[in-house]
């Protein structure tokens, strides 16, 4: 129990409360996703929610996975699902199943018939959703709700003997079809589904619905707080009559908040998959996509997740979260964190003439120095105050500089190098340009300069050794669906990704797959995991969110 008796959010009150009655002693949550797909930024406020109300209040948090459709699901999504969780900091107290307890499940809907709580309906799909009535007239009633018991009984054993097909017959709690609750019309508890499981092969023929199973899971665990999103909150009613049907004293609780909705950014499983099964992207961790193993892939650190996932906070409200506001917080993470490298994605060259053509300076680049992050886990400033060496740079008077550094006609207040004028090469000299060369439209095709004794220049620019640059590609990326009115599959960006190639410094070549650092002036970027010479923009440098 947290000393401030006080919450950040109605369910951090909630428990406060329920441990101060007596209500609970010790909080137990839960996150259950279902794998069949990889989790994205909305599963991640989700994960944060629940793992970190068990933190903070000495409880409990299981990771379950909801396997009750073998259809869609496989063992490769648990396994990606739980290193995602571990990535973003978190570890489950208990790793379980939904598989787990369908024998417990079984022998529920066995007491539910028994109680007359629960019959097999033989009527078609269609003719089950036309009796359901809407939500102006109530259901009727199904010819088979007044099955015997023990016909019941004998039918359900036939769904699970395999002697049943797909669609035949149904398990239907018998509830009241003239409620005002459309998920209280006697639903389906159980459908024949002849598929084998990822965990139980071919022992079952049938397979509970995700409303059945759900309470009875948090049930078997021990669950004292079921925190769900707002869809669910209409679900709430059947949740607690299974409950209270199926003999549980030990009782969980179902809690709704509002789940994340991002600009720009689709989050929907459905419609994530459409997009990998139609290759509009190359695959569930495509850099575009805003799963955890995409965001990974791009260089977001799994801290900034966490630390946006806060921020946002936990409310009832529901409401559309703008996007930038996740970059800002992947910007200020790496901004403390990241490496400052020199890169030029539209090169021209630069001679310094009076250099010697052998004359080389090896230029120390320092963190904690002139590129301060004071966050950065080797700098302690109690201990070392003074900048750390961490790469050695080759300076020759053959060089690349940035297009963008040098203008022969400069706008207003341009402070970079002129015809004549003064500029600082990045760590080390000031130069003065002395010529440069164009082509037939125009365009400059070289520079010229000369190494000067002056200590004063107001510009900066960037600079790569010639004969030691590497060639790199930049992909700079856009919302894949953006917002916007029309189907979904016409709202695909096909101009999403583009890529440019860059001249680089050496040590780039080194940095390690997914490390976030930041390309001087163009933005923050990391090695791409399936192509080793690509770097994918993780943000750009400025924010366009106005807190």
């Amino acid at each position: 129990m947290p000393e401030n008796d006080s919450g950040t959010n109605f369910i951090e009150n909630i428990i406060i409360n329920d441990l101060k009655s007596g209500k609970v002693k010790n909080i137990i949550t839960r996150f259950p996703p279902e794998p069949n797909g990889r989790l994205h930024i909305g599963h991640a406020k989700a994960a944060c929610l629940n793992f970190m109300l068990a933190k903070k209040f000495g409880g409990k948090c299981n990771l379950r996975f909801d396997d009750t459709n073998p259809v869609k699901e496989d063992a490769d999504f648990c396994e990606q699902i739980l290193y995602d969780i571990r990535w973003l900091g978190f570890e489950p107290d208990g790793v379980f199943y939904a598989s787990d307890y369908f024998d417990y499940m079984r022998d529920c809907a066995v007491l539910l018939i028994n109680k007359g709580l629960a019959y097999v309906d033989e009527s078609t799909p269609d003719e089950i959703k036309l009796s359901r009535g809407t939500l102006t007239e109530p259901g009727k009633n199904s010819k088979f709700r007044d099955r015997p018991i023990k016909e019941s009984l004998k039918l359900f054993e036939k769904m699970q003997s395999g002697e049943v097909p797909d669609g035949g017959m149904v398990l239907r709690a018998k509830i009241d079809m003239a409620s005002p609750n459309m998920n209280m019309r006697d639903p389906v508890i159980y459908r024949v589904l002849h598929a084998p499981h990822h965990r139980t092969g071919t022992k079952w023929n049938m397979y509970p619905m995700y409303d059945f199973a759900h309470p009875l899971e948090d049930a078997v665990e021990h669950v004292t707080h079921s925190c769900c999103t707002m869809e669910f909150e209409d679900h709430r009613p059947l949740y607690d009559w299974v409950i209270d049907n199926c003999d549980i004293t030990d009782k969980p609780h179902q809690y709704e908040f509002a789940r994340l909705n991002l600009t720009d950014t689709v989050m929907s499983k459905r419609y994530l998959k459409q997009l990998v099964d139609m290759k509009a992207v190359d695959g569930w961790d495509d850099p575009r996509m805003p799963t955890l193993s995409g965001l990974r892939r791009r260089g977001v650190p799994a801290h900034a997740i966490v630390a946006f996932c806060t921020e946002v906070g936990i409310a009832k409200a529901v409401g559309t979260v703008d996007a930038a506001q996740l970059n800002d917080c992947i910007r200020d993470e790496l901004n403390a964190t990241a490496k400052r490298y020199m890169v030029a994605p539209d090169p021209v060259e630069l001679d310094i003439v009076n250099m010697d053509k052998s004359d080389k300076e090896i230029i120390e680049v320092t963190e904690g120095g002139e590129y301060t992050v004071p966050h950065r886990t080797f700098i302690d400033p109690e201990v070392n105050s003074t900048p750390v060496v961490t790469r050695k740079m080759t300076l020759s008077p053959r060089l690349y500089i940035n297009r963008e550094d040098f203008s022969y006609n400069p706008p207003k207040g341009y402070h970079r190098l002129v015809p004549g004028g003064l500029a600082r090469l990045k760590n080390s000299f000031i130069i003065r340009c002395t010529g440069y060369d164009t082509d037939k439209a125009g365009n400059v095709t070289k520079v010229y300069a000369e190494r000067t004794d002056e200590v004063k220049a107001k510009g900066v620019i960037q600079w790569i050794d010639r004969d030691s640059a590497v060639d790199i590609k930049i992909n700079e990326l856009d919302a894949i669906v953006p917002d916007g009115e029309g189907e979904f599959v016409n709202r695909i960006n096909a101009a999403s990704k583009k890529t440019v190639s860059a001249k680089a410094e050496a040590a780039v070549k080194e940095l390690p797959v997914g490390e976030g650092v930041q390309f001087f002036r163009i933005g923050y970027f990391a090695r791409d995991a399936k192509d080793e010479d690509s770097f994918n923009r993780v943000v750009e440098l400025k924010s366009s969110w106005n807190k």
